[in-house]
C-alpha cells in the first residue's frame, strides 16, 4: 500500500472529517461566544461595577517612549507603541470568555447525551423473542408441577 493511498484511507475515515467539520463549527462558534461576551455581557458587567471596562485594566510595566502618540491610559495604545504592560483585564474578558464557552458546551453535550439516551436503551433492550421466552419461563415458575 503505498503512502498516498494509507494517507487517503486516513483522510477519508469519518472520524477524521467529523473532527475537521467539528474545528470549523467550534472556531465559528467561539467567535459568537467571543461576541456575547464582550457585546452584551462586559457592557452589563461594567454598568453594574460602576462603568468599570475589563479590557482597558493593566498595570505600565515599562516607560513610555517619548515618541509615544497616544493615550498614556489605553492599554491598546501602549500595547501599539511596544509598551511592557500587564494586562489582566483582558485575561479577565478572556477566562469570561472560557467560562461560557465550556458552559455552553456542557449544556449541548449534556442535551444529546439526553437525546441518545432513549436509542441506547432501545438497543441495548434484549429482543422481543427474549421476553417472550422469559415469560414462558416465568410462568412455568409459577405453576404447580404435575
Amino acid at each position: 500500500m503505498s503512502l498516498i493511498q494509507e494517507f487517503k484511507g486516513f483522510a477519508l475515515k469519518g472520524n477524521v472529517m467529523d473532527l475537521a467539520i467539528g474545528v470549523i463549527i467550534g472556531g465559528a462558534f467561539s467567535t459568537i461566544v467571543n461576541s456575547v461576551v464582550k457585546d452584551l455581557i462586559i457592557p452589563v458587567v461594567g454598568l453594574a461595577t460602576g462603568g468599570l471596562d475589563f479590557s482597558n485594566l493593566f498595570v505600565r510595566l515599562g516607560p513610555i517612549p517619548a515618541s509615544f502618540k497616544g493615550n498614556p491610559e489605553s492599554y491598546k495604545d501602549l500595547q501599539t507603541a511596544g509598551v511592557a504592560v500587564f494586562g489582566y483585564g483582558s485575561f479577565i474578558t478572556v477566562l469570561i470568555n472560557f467560562i461560557i464557552l465550556a458552559f455552553i458546551i456542557f449544556l449541548m453535550v449534556k442535551f444529546i447525551n439526553n437525546l441518545r439516551k432513549p436509542h441506547e436503551e432501545a438497543a441495548t433492550a434484549p429482543p422481543e423473542n427474549v421476553l417472550l421466552l422469559r415469560e414462558i419461563r416465568d410462568e412455568l415458575k409459577k405453576a404447580p408441577h404435575v
